[in-house]
């Protein structure tokens, strides 16, 4: 993978500063939109979400003090080494407690999810430039095709899952919400339906998938750490979980923390996961967004299960 992983400059998001409220749409939208919040000084779904971001000078100080007062130095804006994404978790010291709070995976819309996928959504939810460059990487950093004894988990999988053209091998599960859609999804070879929100536990043997894909989705998990732990059990060591995402999602759906940074911030919220679930390499970062504010930009947060000794 690492000779893939070059840098590629992209604008980062601007940084959030101050509170207000925003109206609700009437209805949740059907189709994914850009997160409209990540380059506004308005970050907050409801009055009671409070989130300050500002420039820090060192790492974590001040951070973990404070409670989203104005003022204050918050964690994610002490966090910003550097503009460029794929600098963004290199060297990072992490806080030694999870500096993340309920509040901050709460949603706009908290009713079921069971209900607000129940309708199949047979749409792509990034651009085609987008998907291109996705597949493109999946080319380069899957195992080849139909390898012996390779298994492989697409979580919060959906009608198509973005892998190389004809790519085959003999185990590759789709974890998802809708029937419909993961029947309609030719390169699985087994499904299941599971609400991560409700039940993070996943259904399978330890050591069990050589790999872990997640597309556009990791902004929806409401129990990440729980669901990143269970990632690790099922990885077999040295197996990989790769999560991308774009700007773009139900945002009335994604967790409080997600819609209200930028695309800066997203690289080490997901990188706090695999730090704090355990077990896991450090997490990197690659940009592979085609067309730098011409098409959707797309991200990848990366890491290994650590090999046992």
């Amino acid at each position: 993978m690492a000779s893939y992983l070059q840098p590629t400059p992209h604008p980062s998001a601007r940084i959030l500063a101050g509170v207000r409220s925003l109206p609700p749409p009437p209805t949740a939208p059907l189709l994914p939109t850009r997160n409209a919040f990540a380059g506004r000084k308005a970050a907050a779904f409801r009055p009671a979400r409070r989130f300050v971001l500002g420039l820090g000078a060192s790492f974590w100080a001040q951070s973990m003090a404070t409670s989203g007062a104005f003022g204050g130095k918050s964690f994610l804006a002490s966090a910003r080494p550097s503009s460029n994404v794929e600098q963004v978790l290199k060297n990072v010291e992490w806080p030694e407690q999870f500096p993340f709070k309920e509040e901050d995976f709460q949603r706009f819309d908290e009713s079921s999810d069971s209900q607000f996928y129940e309708a199949p959504r047979f749409v792509t939810h990034i651009d085609d430039p987008a998907i291109a460059a996705l597949t493109k990487f999946y080319s380069k950093v899957l195992p080849p095709s139909n390898s012996p004894g390779v298994s492989i988990l697409d979580m919060c999988s959906s009608w198509i899952s973005h892998y190389p053209a004809g790519y085959k091998q003999e185990r590759i599960v789709g974890m998802g919400m809708n029937e419909e859609e993961l029947k309609r999804n030719l390169v699985l070879t087994e499904y299941i339906i599971q609400d991560l929100n409700v039940n993070p536990k996943l259904p399978f043997e330890d050591n069990s998938f050589d790999v872990i894909t997640n597309v556009v989705s990791v902004d929806y998990l409401s129990k990440p750490l729980d669901v990143f732990k269970e990632m690790s059990r099922i990885l077999k060591p040295g197996g990989q979980a790769i999560m991308s995402f774009s700007d773009r999602c139900f945002w009335t759906k994604a967790i409080s923390i997600w819609t209200s940074t930028g695309d800066t911030d997203h690289v080490l919220i997901v990188g706090s996961y695999f730090h704090y679930a355990g077990g896991f390499e450090p997490p990197q970062a690659v940009d592979i967004s085609p067309n730098p504010g011409q098409s959707d930009p797309m991200y990848i947060v990366y890491s290994r299960k650590a090999s046992t000794t």
